[in-house]
């Protein structure tokens, strides 16, 4: 998307609200073709808005990334839909915190489902069109939590963890075929998702500032990963850094 003056098509995997949606709305008033991606995206309101006002930019396609079944016709049918993609865009995300007490195996199963296989599926499927077209660019909205498993939240940041070392492994595969990889590592955003938080979260943006963040990184000179904000990053970096016996005795503060 580096200063690109030319339409781009999109798959955006996540496109209902928050960032996707900011993303969504944003990229169609450029101009740009996309095929929206949700569990409901063909019944949700705010993409019947933007089909209407959209009708030749615009597809929706529902897809639950948690079930196997169907990413293959999922794949073939977002990839013919405006005769190919340029941009592949993965914006999911399930986050479920749980303390020691509430630990489920079906929420440690449907995160790692949304956050990690998810992507994996598609990518095997989708692998085969951009490899035969020669180019392409794929983006994958991960977490800050990657950078260190923090109280009550491992079950959502393992998997985002588990991605961003696979995608730091296959980068420079793909970009000898042509496929540029970039990663997003962002804080904390006003979703629902974040609503579920019981405590003060800093650097907290609304999705619309977050969507400005990523779409003026994509538009300039950005590397392989797209993170921000500055201060919360430094933090959890510094974590990673720190001796163990350091790093889990701050974490331990957080209980």
């Amino acid at each position: 998307m580096k200063n690109s003056t030319k339409p781009l098509r999109i798959w955006l995997v996540g496109a209902s609200e928050g960032i996707g949606f900011a993303l969504l709305v944003h990229w169609l008033q450029a101009g740009h073709c996309v095929v929206a991606s949700s569990r409901s995206a063909q019944t949700s309101p705010n993409l019947k808005r933007l089909q209407q006002a959209y009708p030749t930019q615009l597809r929706c396609m529902n897809l639950d990334v948690t079930e196997s079944d169907g990413a293959v016709d999922c794949v073939q049918q977002a990839w013919s839909a405006f005769g190919g993609l340029d941009m592949w865009f993965y914006n999911v995300g399930l986050y479920q915190p749980m303390r020691m007490d509430e630990w489920v195996l079906a929420d440690f199963e449907r995160m790692m489902r949304a956050n990690y296989w998810g992507v994996v599926r598609l990518m095997l499927a989708l692998k085969p069109y951009f490899i035969t077209q020669g180019h392409g660019h794929w983006v994958w909205n991960i977490s800050l939590a990657a950078y260190f498993g923090l109280p009550y939240g491992g079950g959502y940041s393992a998997p985002k963890a588990a991605l961003l070392n696979l995608a730091e492994s296959l980068q420079p595969e793909l970009a000898q075929a042509g496929i540029r990889l970039q990663v997003i590592n962002h804080g904390f955003v006003q979703t629902r998702l974040t609503a579920k938080n019981n405590f003060t979260m800093p650097g907290l943006m609304t999705a619309e500032q977050a969507a400005q963040r990523i779409q003026q990184a994509l538009a300039g000179t950005s590397g392989f990963e797209i993170r921000f904000p500055f201060a919360l990053r430094a933090m959890l970096s510094l974590l990673k850094l720190l001796p163990y016996r350091w790093s889990l005795a701050l974490s331990r503060r957080l209980l």
